[in-house]
């Protein structure tokens, strides 16, 4: 009898586990957010670690998985769940900030495939490829899409929200570092 508890419990985690890390991810991002915001003066944009969040997501999870995370986390909001900055929900998607959140979605499958496979003897390049990955998915793709829709909601020029955002970057760098280390020492196990 054991025996079958035993696999039944283990067919179950095997079911549950590719929806319970994606959920386990979103709710991370919610608690980024949670945990307060910086805000910039000049800049709708405040400092939270949503970003950091998505860079481990995208490194720590397959892509689908990954996508899967920002998209519960997005769709939460969506259906009015005050899991945005400062509480908001469904506005914050259509506000100038609405962007950045929308651009996590491409930005963590962009990491997701960029992270490559976990290879024996790599280890000494795993975080670079990390780092590079979290970049060009947590900090380009998700400015890109940040930076236009806020100059399409706005008005105000693209290349002048680009130099108030350049403000967030050095941040963003070490937020790609801690998630580049973070993942690379988690994922030797």
């Amino acid at each position: 009898m054991s025996n079958h508890v035993a696999a039944i419990a283990r067919t179950t985690a095997d079911r549950a586990k590719p929806v319970a890390l994606p959920l386990l991810f979103a709710v991370l991002m919610w608690a980024s957010t949670a945990a307060g915001a910086v805000p910039i003066p000049g800049t709708p944009v405040p400092i939270t670690l949503q970003t950091m969040v998505v860079m481990l997501a995208g490194l720590m999870l397959t892509p689908s998985q990954a996508a899967m995370s920002v998209a519960m986390y997005l769709g939460a909001g969506a259906a009015g769940l005050p899991v945005f900055t400062g509480g908001m929900s469904t506005a914050a998607l259509i506000s100038p900030t609405g962007g950045f959140l929308l651009g996590f979605l491409p930005g963590v499958v962009v990491i997701a495939l960029l992270k490559g496979r976990r290879r024996a003897g790599s280890a000494l390049w795993t975080v670079p490829r990390y780092a590079l990955a979290s970049v060009a998915g947590g900090i380009l793709t998700v400015y890109a899409f940040g930076i236009v829709m806020q100059s399409v909601l706005t008005g105000v020029p693209i290349a002048a929200i680009a130099v108030a955002s350049a403000g967030f970057i050095v941040g963003d760098l070490v937020k790609a570092s801690v998630a580049s280390l973070t993942a690379a020492a988690l994922n030797r196990r």
